[in-house]
């Protein structure tokens, strides 16, 4: 599960161009100023080719905070 959070953690910082200590378990859209809608859709086409999973639009609604990004991330890979 670390290994797949700091995957998260590394992907995020590329999309929102912030270092990856400024993400923890509460980042959130509000939280995380950088996070907005268009970076958003970036960010779930960045964790697709990141972990060879496609996400389905139910899931991609759900897709709202670091918990949730891992909880579904690791779900899927398991």
């Amino acid at each position: 599960m670390i290994q797949v959070n700091d995957k998260i953690r590394n992907v995020m910082a590329v999309v929102f161009e912030i270092e990856t200590d400024q993400i923890s378990e509460d980042a959130e859209p509000g939280v995380v100023t950088n996070w907005d809608s268009l970076r958003h859709m970036n960010l779930i086409v960045a964790l697709e080719e990141e972990f060879g999973i496609q996400f389905t639009d139910d899931e991609m609604t759900d897709l709202l905070n670091f918990k949730l990004i891992s909880a579904i991330i690791t779900e899927k890979l398991n």
